[in-house]
């Protein structure tokens, strides 16, 4: 048995609710929301109404009796996603006592919480993102090894062998698929959507080729690109945007597609442990994936992308804040070595900082002023 595991989002929930009336707690099912939630708010004078709990609804029925009654006290509202029209009795209550700290909402990330927490509680309330378990968070519980083949989410994680890891990712994307979707509010035939995510699952790490892929799923492209948005939207895949600044290179203009669990991504390939990851064509595209998301959620104030040429150079994360750039080079392998493209679009951007993310058991230098090293120690320099 495992008990509580510190998750890095901790920090900013303290700050959000420390500067702001109401934070938003976002992510995708069954990442650990309510569990931090829970943890948070420990003794403090709180209380907790779980919306997916008939009863919790009830309480809200005459939501001023109920918000003067427990005026003195962080209210947490649980799975907000299934109760979208309450946004608006919770910017009046907000615009009458504006005090920090009043309201901590949860809810999958979905089309109806963002909409309606960036319309109507405009000014009122912030985000924070939780994802699946990130390598820092787990380094006393598993390896990156474990965290890379089972994902994050916890259950699936924490498991007690790959078989009931395997099992339990498989009821997630079933319960994804029939229940989760329908109720965002998404009418999306559940075998279409099902198809549309193994194929993703085939294509990932890959620049999206929107005709190709409306062609195979015999949608139109339009609707293509909505069901991308529902399934970006909800957390499950990222769209790498391409970068923009001209080179005066012919540059690639369209995103790459990741899934953004790597877990979920092997359910859906069947690859059930690590023996058969490493003998999967697909194995470099999956570390890619788990690396990215990785590095990404370690500096979520920096702006992600890549670069990739005409001629096929390439660097697959490029972060940029504030006119400072950190370039990286992903690679499956305890050798590594960067391409020569790598390098000759260094020389173009200029960055602050060149990294090599792989496998390895110790950092070195690979070339002058590019570092090698292992994910977890490459974060671990950045913290």
């Amino acid at each position: 048995m495992h008990g509580y595991i510190p998750r890095l989002a901790e920090q900013a929930l303290q700050r959000g609710l420390s500067r702001a009336p109401a934070l938003a707690l976002l992510g995708p099912r069954q990442c650990g929301k309510s569990t931090l939630a829970r943890h948070w708010l420990g003794d403090a004078p709180a209380v907790y109404l779980d919306l997916q709990d008939r009863a919790d609804r009830a309480k809200l029925n005459e939501p001023e009796l109920f918000f003067d009654h427990h005026r003195d006290a962080l209210i947490c509202l649980d799975e907000i996603q299934l109760l979208p029209e309450f946004f608006s009795a919770l910017r009046s209550e907000i615009d009458r006592d504006r005090r920090a700290g009043r309201f901590l909402i949860l809810g999958s990330a979905s089309r109806d919480l963002i909409r309606q927490s960036n319309e109507t509680l405009a000014g009122r309330i912030t985000q924070v993102e939780l994802t699946p378990f990130l390598l820092p968070e787990v380094a006393a519980v598993a390896d990156w090894k474990q965290l890379w083949v089972r994902g994050g989410f916890p259950n699936s994680l924490l498991a007690a062998d790959e078989l009931d890891s395997l099992d339990w990712r498989e009821d997630f994307i079933r319960t994804f698929l029939e229940r989760d979707i329908p109720s965002l509010g998404f009418n999306v035939p559940t075998p279409v959507m099902e198809r549309l995510w193994r194929l993703l699952a085939h294509n990932n790490g890959q620049v999206i080729n929107y005709s190709k892929l409306s062609g195979a799923m015999d949608l139109s492209v339009p609707t293509l690109k909505r069901y991308l948005a529902l399934l970006e939207q909800t957390t499950m895949i990222r769209l790498l945007p391409p970068f923009e600044t001209n080179l005066k290179k012919r540059l690639v203009r369209s995103p790459k597609l990741y899934l953004r669990d790597t877990g979920v991504l092997h359910a859906l390939l069947e690859i059930e442990d690590f023996d058969q990851l490493l003998a999967n064509p697909q194995v470099g595209e999956s570390w890619e994936a788990f690396v990215i998301e990785q590095v990404v959620n370690a500096l979520p104030r920096w702006r992600p992308s890549f670069v990739r040429t005409g001629n096929g150079a390439e660097i697959d994360l490029l972060l940029e804040r504030g006119g400072q750039r950190r370039v990286f080079e992903i690679k499956l392998s305890k050798a590594p070595k960067p391409s020569r493209g790598f390098y000759q679009l260094i020389e173009d951007l200029k960055p602050d900082s060149a990294m090599l993310i792989a496998p390895i058991d110790e950092p070195f230098e690979s070339s002058a002023g590019v570092w090698a090293m292992d994910p977890g120690s490459a974060i671990a320099s950045w913290r």
